[in-house]
């Protein structure tokens, strides 16, 4: 197993592995976001369940972290070693000349996105954990507030303009970088025979997905 993370080949697949679970979350993710818009009630009821169930909490959310981990730092280490080996970025292709800037330079988005990660986990995991299991309270109440806290808590964090104009330049960096990491993810497990079909998913999916994410941003700050 050693050998195959040490190989060039394997550092691709076991990324695109690890890419097409972060992409699944993040519809995952926009979903459950979504319905803070929409139905403020469920959007509570959702979080509340996935807040405290012990299969989110215990299993998936730890996978999740390490993927997110997992991934970045095996971006970071395939950047540096093709740069190493012919001064070219992750996923080059043929030159500037047949190759976008962003797909040259996929860390400068990737660090883009990690910052936004950590800004987020301030904003919303942080205090989550703080409050599950420092202060050892499950309930999903806070004084003060009618019901699950969830909605309040999220409409509260859009408030700032500043911070929301931080989230909105995250997702359109996020957007960019899964324009090109959409089709490599698959070209990297073998479906280059897809490779149009695929690029016209791929910019479906980096288009509305962090929409998506700048619709919710947006009309919780000037809706609340």
């Amino acid at each position: 197993m050693s050998g195959f993370f040490k190989s060039s080949i394997g550092r691709k697949v076991s990324m695109a592995l690890s890419a097409f679970f972060l992409m699944f979350f993040l519809l995952q993710h926009l979903a459950i976001n979504t319905l803070s818009v929409f139905s403020p009630e469920l959007f509570n009821e959702v979080s509340h369940f996935m807040g405290t169930n012990p299969l989110v909490q215990f299993a998936l959310q730890p996978v999740l972290i390490f993927a997110v981990v997992f991934h970045f730092v095996m971006g970071f280490i395939l950047e540096l070693k093709n740069r190493k080996a012919n001064g070219a970025g992750y996923a080059k292709n043929n030159g500037a000349a047949n190759s976008t800037w962003f797909s040259r330079n996929m860390i400068l988005s990737g660090i883009t996105i990690l910052a936004f990660i950590l800004l987020h986990f301030i904003d919303f995991w942080f205090p989550e954990i703080n409050t599950k299991f420092i202060q050892g309270d499950w309930s999903g109440t806070m004084e003060g507030i009618e019901g699950l806290r969830y909605h309040e808590e999220l409409v509260h964090k859009f408030v700032n303009p500043l911070r929301v104009g931080a989230y909105v330049l995250a997702f359109i960096f996020l957007g960019l970088h899964l324009a090109h990491g959409f089709t490599s993810a698959f070209q990297s497990v073998g479906a280059a025979s897809l490779r149009k079909k695929l690029e016209k998913v791929g910019i479906a999916y980096s288009i509305l997905v962090p929409l998506g994410f700048i619709f919710i941003a947006l009309y919780h700050h000037f809706n609340h």
